[in-house]
């Protein structure tokens, strides 16, 4: 996995994306039985956070990407669903490295 973060949008996209994916299953697996099993809601707050920066980070990549037409609302919308469900953008980065070609 290549990502030419300088000159690709869809990179870009495709990177936050991997981050997005990453801090919701740290976020669900592990900060979140800290949580309600340790007795520690700071990494919640924490990982929460992170995830949440992140998730608008990945939007507003998204949007640009919209606007200069480098992915189709379909595409965006795929990538937005993707991001609300667990390891599914593990799954769609392969999709979309195929779009960046």
């Amino acid at each position: 996995m290549s990502l030419d973060l300088r000159h690709s949008l869809i990179d870009r996209v495709r990177l936050f994306s991997l981050l997005d994916g990453i801090s919701y299953v740290i976020l669900l697996g592990i900060a979140m039985p800290l949580k309600y099993f340790a007795d520690m809601p700071l990494a919640v707050r924490i990982v929460g956070s992170l995830h949440g920066g992140i998730f608008l980070l990945l939007c507003l990549f998204l949007f640009l990407a919209l606007i200069q037409k480098k992915l189709t609302f379909t595409w965006c919308v795929i990538v937005f669903v993707c991001a609300l469900v667990p390891f599914a953008p593990f799954f769609l980065d392969k999709k979309l490295s195929e779009r960046n070609d």
